[in-house]
C-alpha cells in the first residue's frame, strides 16, 4: 500500500517527471507501456497486435489541459490519427481524456470537443471516455449522457473501486451505453471508495457479472487472474457467448496472459498509448501492479 502511495503522488510530483524524463534510461522503460511518442511511431504496434487477433484502443496521453490552444491541438492530433487508421485498415477503437479535451476548462468546451471526434469516427470507429479521478467522475457521466443521446459510437469507463459504481452501471444498461469495466488508477479517499483490494475486487465481480448478464457489449479491463477466472466461470455458467464481451488490458502488461485469451478464443482489447505526456500513466500503472515495478527495476540492473 505504502509503495502504491508514493507512486500515485510522484505522479503529480513536476520534479520527479524532469529527473526521470532526463535519465537516458527512460525511453527503455517507458517502450514497455507506450507504444510510441508520435502517431508514427504507435502504428506498428497496433499492425502487430492485430496480426494476433488482437483490437487496439488507442489513446494520445495528456491530461489536466487548461489552454484552448492545448486542447484543438489534441483533437487536431486525433483527427490526423482517425485518417491514418482508416487509411491503414487497422482495427481500432479511441480512447479520450476528457481534461485533455478541456474538462478542466468547461464542461462545453469538452463535450464540443468530444462531438468533433465523434463526428470524424462515425461510422465505423468507436470513441471510448476514459474516467479520471473522482472529482470527475460526474462531470464526465454527464457528458456522456448527452453525447449518448446523439452518437451510438461512444462509450464510458466506470470505476469498480468507487461505492457509487453500481448505480452508475444501472444507469448506463438503461441508456444502452457500452461500458469499460476497470478497477481504478487514481488515489481516492475511503468517504467514496474501497480502500481494501479484496473489495474492489469483490466489487468488480459484482459489476462484471451484472455487465455479462445485461447483454450490452461490455470491455471487462483487468489483469487479474482471479477476475479472469471468474469471467469465464460466468459465462459457462450461464450459458453465455464469448461474442457478447471483450477482455481488455494495457499494452505491455500480461502479454502471456493476452496470448492465452486470443489462443482461447476470446475478443481482446488492448489498450495503447502513445505520445510525449506519458509520465503521470507510466507512475500509475507502476502503482497498480508490483510486477510493472520489478520489471522496470530488471531493466535499470541489466543495462
Amino acid at each position: 500500500m505504502f509503495i502504491r502511495t508514493l507512486l500515485l503522488n510522484l505522479a503529480a510530483n513536476k520534479k520527479a517527471e524532469r529527473f526521470v524524463r532526463s535519465n537516458r534510461l527512460s525511453s527503455r522503460m517507458i517502450g514497455r507501456f507506450v507504444a510510441g511518442e508520435t502517431i508514427e511511431q504507435a502504428i506498428a504496434p497496433v499492425q502487430a497486435l492485430n496480426s494476433l487477433g488482437a483490437t487496439a484502443s488507442l489513446d494520445l496521453l495528456g491530461e489536466s489541459v487548461t489552454s484552448v490552444q492545448d486542447v484543438e491541438a489534441t483533437v487536431q492530433t486525433y483527427l490526423t490519427l482517425i485518417g491514418i487508421l482508416r487509411k491503414n485498415r487497422l482495427n481500432t477503437t479511441l480512447s479520450v481524456k476528457p481534461t485533455a479535451l478541456g474538462l478542466d476548462i468547461s464542461d462545453a468546451l469538452c463535450e464540443q470537443s468530444i462531438k468533433q471526434l465523434l463526428n470524424a469516427a462515425r461510422p465505423d470507429l468507436f470513441v471510448q471516455i476514459d474516467m479520471e479521478g473522482s472529482p470527475y467522475t460526474q462531470r464526465t457521466l454527464d457528458i456522456f449522457y448527452s453525447l449518448r443521446a446523439e452518437y451510438e459510437n461512444v462509450g464510458a469507463v466506470i470505476q469498480a473501486y468507487l461505492y457509487r459504481s453500481e448505480a452508475d452501471i444501472e444507469e448506463m444498461i438503461k441508456v444502452g451505453g457500452r461500458v469499460r469495466l476497470c478497477k481504478g488508477a487514481y488515489r481516492e479517499s475511503a468517504d467514496i471508495a474501497y480502500p481494501h483490494k479484496s473489495d474492489v475486487d469483490a466489487n468488480y465481480i459484482r459489476l462484471m457479472t451484472r455487465l455479462l448478464d445485461s447483454g450490452i457489449f461490455p470491455g471487462i479491463a483487468t489483469h487479474d487472474v482471479k477476475i479472469l477466472e471468474a469471467t469465464k466461470a460466468h459465462l459457462s455458467e450461464n450459458s453465455l457467448s464469448k461474442e457478447r464481451f471483450e477482455f481488455q488490458m494495457l499494452y505491455g502488461v500480461r502479454r502471456d496472459l493476452q496470448k492465452q485469451l486470443l489462443d482461447e478464443g476470446y475478443n481482446l482489447m488492448v489498450y495503447t498509448p502513445f505520445g510525449t505526456h506519458w509520465y503521470p500513466y507510466f507512475m500509475r500503472r507502476l502503482a497498480e501492479r508490483p510486477a510493472n515495478l520489478i520489471f522496470v527495476l530488471k531493466s535499470l540492473l541489466h543495462h
